[in-house]
This record gives structure tokens, sequence and C-alpha cells, in this order.
């Protein structure tokens, strides 16, 4: 909802027009099952997806990592803003950080990339499976029950609640989910002019190009968004650089690879760039680590 109302007053100031927010709630939202048995592929994005086509609401706001690389029919994504914080982010109790947690700790997190890079950073610590919105993770922390959780350093950022973080997770060691930190804003196809201006003014081409090279790692892989699978991607000085790593289940085992190329070179330079980084993984052996075949 924070992220949808900062979109909503970006659209009425750039259409002219009174922009109402229409809450709509997930099968993400409502089950307290863990991800993986959920099929974690677009239980955030389907009830919101289904508001969209029957005419309840024009536009939806989807965090991009929460959302399947296939597109849905009669819809398209319109805009991806500019990208805000992809790291993730640890919130733990008295200051402390993944290294100076004690061994048994329990740290809390619902998302199986982050398990798996919790066990293979400190095999000695407690991995919680946990489920709830920002606040209801972070209340865990300070009442005891856990001694730290993981999160997105872009959920917190918008939701004023950075002053929780005791340490950023670097990107070079910790790839986070393609398209953490950024937004997509989805549409019926040919929406009307007015609502095709306002949401095209708010895209970001370079995050675009971005995170579409991350997501199509993760469909040529045919993995789906709960996969054990981070990456992340950069334009600088003219070249996209992307890195990709597969983590198996109980992160004691990884594969990364990585490329770059000039984007002026290609006329799909995320599609290309993708291509080389899952072909690589693919040759080391990613279909061992993680169940694929299952992207929807």
């Amino acid at each position: 909802m924070a992220q949808t109302h900062t979109i909503a007053e970006l659209l009425a100031k750039a259409s002219g027009l009174e922009v109402e927010l229409v809450p709509i709630t997930s099968e993400g939202d409502r089950s307290t099952e863990p991800l993986s048995s959920l099929g974690g592929t677009g239980v955030f994005a389907i009830g919101l997806r289904e508001a969209l086509l029957d005419g309840r609401c024009d536009v939806v706001v989807h965090s991009l990592k929460d959302l399947p690389t296939q597109s849905a029919p009669g819809l398209v994504i319109s805009a991806t803003p500019k990208r805000a914080d992809a790291r993730d982010a640890v919130c733990a109790r008295d200051g402390l950080t993944l290294d100076t947690l004690p061994a048994g700790a329990r740290v809390g997190t619902g998302s199986p990339r982050r398990m798996a890079q919790l066990r293979a950073r400190r095999p000695d610590l407690d991995v919680v499976d946990i489920r709830g919105n920002v606040d209801t993770r972070l209340g865990k922390v300070a009442s005891g029950e856990l001694d730290a959780v993981v999160l997105a350093a872009a959920g917190l950022g918008r939701l004023g609640r950075l002053d929780a973080v005791t340490e950023f997770c670097g990107l070079d060691g910790w790839p986070t989910a393609p398209g953490q930190g950024c937004l997509a804003i989805e549409t019926r196809e040919n929406p009307e002019r007015v609502l095709a201006l306002a949401v095209a003014s708010v895209n970001h081409g370079p995050t675009r190009t971005m995170v579409s090279a991350e997501r199509e790692v993760l469909r040529l892989l045919e993995a789906g968004c709960s996969a054990p699978i981070g990456a992340h991607a950069m334009i600088d000085d003219g070249l996209i650089f992307l890195s990709a790593r597969v983590y198996s289940a109980d992160g004691s085992s990884a594969l990364t690879a990585s490329h770059a190329i000039y984007v002026a070179d290609y006329p799909k330079p995320a599609e290309t760039v993708a291509s080389q980084v899952a072909h690589e993984l693919l040759q080391l052996g990613a279909a061992a680590l993680v169940p694929l075949g299952s992207s929807s």
C-alpha cells in the first residue's frame, strides 16, 4: 500500500486525473504457509491481475521480484520506475550483524534464497521460516522471539523503517532476487491514451533494461520467483553487467556466472546477456541444484 500510494501520486500529477486506491488481498497475503509450499511464483500477483482484468482497477503496482516472468494474457507491464536499493538488510537485536550473531541465533526469513544464503554464510544459525508484513517481522525481533530478520532494504525505506537495519548485505557477496528494489506498473493492453501517457512518464529506461536481464535469467532457467537464485545487473559506461548465482536449498553449494556486453551493440541487450549467463549456469550444473522447469 505504501508503494502504491507513491505511484498513485505520480500518476495523478502526470495525468491531472483523480486516482482512487483499490486495496486487493492476494493469496500470498492471506496464507501463512511457507512460500515454497504455495508454489511461490505468482501468489502475490494473481489477485491483483484478476482485479485488473475484470475492471475493478486500471493500474496495479507490483513488487517486481514477486511477479512471474510469464506475462498474463491481456495485460502488460507498462512501466518500471527507477529502482530503489536492491540490497537485503539485516535487522538484528542489539546492533548485531551476520558475523557477530552468536551460534544458534534464530534468524527469520520467508525467502528460500535468503535461507540458502544464510545457511551458506553461517551454517551454525537457526534459520526460521516466517511470514507476515514488515512490522510483524520486526516485532518478532523486538519481542525476543527471533534474534534477527532479513528484509528488502527498499521495502524498509518505503516504510520509513531503515532505523531498524543493523547491516546492509553487499550485492557482490549476497545477490538479491531478480527485480528486487523495483516496482512494476501493470495495465490492460492498449489502455486509454491519458493513462498510457501518465504511466509512461514514470518509466525509467535503464532500470527496465537491468531488471529485464535479471528476470530473463529466471525465465531461461525455468525457475520460479521463489527459487534460491540471486541476480543483479547494472549499466555503466555503456556496458550492462549481469551476475547470477544459484544456490542449493541447504546453502552447501552455489554456482555463479557473470557476463557483460555493450548495450548499443545488440537490439535486445537484456535478453542477450541473460542468455549468456543462463547458458553458463546450466553448463555448470544449475539444474542439479534447484528444481527447474517450474516457472509460471
